[in-house]
């Protein structure tokens, strides 16, 4: 009996500069980049590289992403709710974050 073995493979990185072995049209790409970035502000400008083995469609490497910007927004949602919870209690409660000062 033949023993058939599934293989595949999968890279993924993001990043939000050009890399130090960029050559100079990647570092112009870049560059381009950051002053969008700076016009238009507020913003975060990242360039995602995958390689995935056997190949997907390009429809299905987006639905994935899509899925991890949802997950994304709603992890800063969570975060940015908790930090409101904190700096009402900052407030209402200053002497539960006074540092205490020993003598």
């Amino acid at each position: 009996m033949k023993v058939y073995k599934p293989q595949w493979q999968c890279t993924f990185s993001v990043n939000e500069t050009a890399e130090k072995s960029a050559n100079w049209k990647e570092r112009i790409a870049w560059r381009l980049r950051g002053i969008a970035d700076r016009l238009e502000g507020g913003g975060r400008t990242l360039k995602i590289n995958y390689d995935v083995s056997p190949i997907v469609s390009r429809d299905e490497v987006d639905t994935c992403l899509g899925k991890g910007f949802e997950l994304t927004q709603r992890l800063l949602t969570q975060l940015a709710h908790q930090q409101a919870c904190e700096d009402v209690m900052r407030h209402a409660k200053a002497e539960l974050y006074e540092e205490h000062q020993s003598s």
